[in-house]
């Protein structure tokens, strides 16, 4: 594999400072080369902030890059090593069909990972052929995008290839691989494989490399491994409080998909809520409603602790003395969810000051919008336009009653009533991607080789806060059905 001057011109600029830690970690391995690929989506606007050439992207030899044929100067790939609890049991893991080209240094300094899945067999596979299916990656490439449009800290997609091989799940799928781009892929799976499976110094030396990547206000403090849980806590918090405020759900909330940057990563069988109910799960595989959309943010805490656990040699040479400052950082994770998702449920109300019964008020409608079946995203644009009356609870004494006390509460802040309005245009989405038109999205790859309806979707996402005439067929709920929707994880 060599490398050429089209590929230097795309403004590949490689380092890999995951290959510096300890080899532990992981096992260097090139991406199995594939038969004939084929550019199917480039993401041109996350290529220009990566200081990539787009043009020169999408030629050939660059292709070959995505597809794995080809090792750009600097690349050092490799699989990363790591564990997890899946559905509460732990387990050795690793990177079974993904490989780390290396990381892109962007003209602003900034580092991401560039990770290759579907690349190939790796020794972490555990009996899978290290492929993946074109559906998946480009329910990925969509939904990843719609969330970093909605302001959701994610791991995004640079690009999707057809490899030309076939590949079999529950029947033939055309193969392909995504390029992703992540702050990085250091997961709570990664410091439980290092706690389980490493030495002290290997730890040591993840939680140092850790701190210095994405904690640099901290790595220099006496207390820097408590100061970097809480700060992990502080973003997880953050982050699940964005997916409940959009109605989002990741569906494999296993520790190995938690990202210890902050970011949203491993868009499986996720999906974004219609009718609220906290009890909603899409997973195929969540028979037991473990990741539910109301259990997302236990679930979030329940993980921490896991996290919590792998740094108590780090925290204090008492091991009794170690657990009391992890239970104490762990115990703020609820008051700090509360508080983003508040906030955030304030602003999808156009409430920018604070009084003790906001929790009730959001409550309230929430309990009403569950018995009733209301759409979640729907609701509350109606709320934002006042067009209640397209919505089911409209018309209802409770509603009326409700709706009254929430126009009392908006006259209690000094800010103007367009001020109001503006908050709510700002928090609450005309279109997410909606689980029917993702699917129509998908069907129209797959199976027509129709990648325009992908497409379009993709550019109304973009803009899910722009509430425009054009995304008025995007806001239509599905047509019922009698069969629960299911997504599945692809592998």
């Amino acid at each position: 594999m060599t490398d050429n001057k089209a590929i230097t011109e795309t403004g590949w600029n490689f380092d890999n400072s995951y290959a510096r830690l300890p080899e532990t970690f992981y096992t260097k391995l090139n991406p199995t080369p594939v038969r004939s690929p084929k550019l199917i989506i480039a993401n041109s606007p996350l290529a220009t902030s990566l200081g990539l050439n787009v043009q020169a992207l999408i030629n050939n030899d660059n292709v070959a890059v995505f597809a794995g044929n080809r090792i750009p100067e600097g690349a050092s790939p490799l699989a990363q090593a790591y564990a997890g609890h899946q559905f509460g049991y732990f387990n050795m893991l690793g990177d079974g069909r993904a490989i780390l080209l290396g990381e892109q240094i962007t003209p602003q300094g900034e580092r991401f990972d560039i990770q290759l899945k579907g690349s190939g067999i790796t020794p972490y596979s555990r009996r899978g052929d290290g492929r993946a299916a074109l559906g998946p990656m480009l329910r990925e490439y969509i939904i990843s995008e719609a969330m970093h449009a909605l302001g959701i800290p994610t791991t995004r997609s640079l690009a999707v290839v057809t490899t030309g091989q076939p590949i079999q799940r529950e029947t033939e799928q055309p193969g392909a691989i995504l390029t992703r781009v992540a702050a990085s892929h250091i997961r709570v799976g990664t410091f439980q494989y290092a706690a389980q499976f490493g030495k002290l110094e290997e730890l040591k030396a993840l939680a140092d490399y850790t701190l210095q990547r994405h904690y640099p206000e901290v790595e220099t403090n006496e207390s820097r491994y408590l100061d970097f849980l809480r700060e992990v806590i502080r973003r997880q918090a953050s982050l699940i409080a964005k997916w409940q405020l959009v109605g989002f759900i990741h569906g494999v909330m296993n520790t190995d998909n938690m990202a210890l940057s902050g970011e949203t990563i491993d868009y499986g069988p996720c999906a974004f809520m219609d009718a609220y109910d906290p009890a909603t799960v899409f997973s195929s595989i969540d028979t037991h409603g473990r990741y539910a959309y109301g259990n997302q943010p236990r679930i979030a805490a329940w993980n921490l602790a896991r996290f919590a656990e792998t740094l108590l040699p780090l925290l204090h040479d008492d091991e009794e003395r170690a657990i009391k400052l992890a239970e104490d950082a762990l115990g703020n994770f609820a008051e700090v969810y509360q508080r983003n998702w508040l906030e955030g449920m304030r602003g999808k109300l156009g409430i920018f000051n604070e009084e003790p019964q906001d929790e009730s008020l959001v409550n309230d409608l929430l309990g009403m919008m569950q018995k009733q079946g209301a759409d979640y995203t729907n609701t509350f644009r109606g709320l934002t336009f006042g067009t209640p009356e397209n919505n089911p609870l409209y018309g209802s004494g409770e509603f009326v009653q409700w709706y009254e006390l929430w126009q009392a509460r908006l006259t209690r802040q000094q800010e103007t009533k367009e001020s109001s309005h503006q908050l709510m245009r700002s928090s609450n989405p005309s279109v997410i991607p909606r689980n029917h038109r993702v699917e129509e999205a998908l069907e129209a790859a797959t199976i027509r080789d129709d990648y325009g309806v992908m497409e379009r979707l993709v550019d109304v996402l973009r803009n899910p806060f722009a509430h425009i005439p054009e995304q008025l067929e995007y806001c239509a709920l599905p047509e019922h059905s009698n069969r629960p929707y299911r997504t599945y994880c692809g592998t």
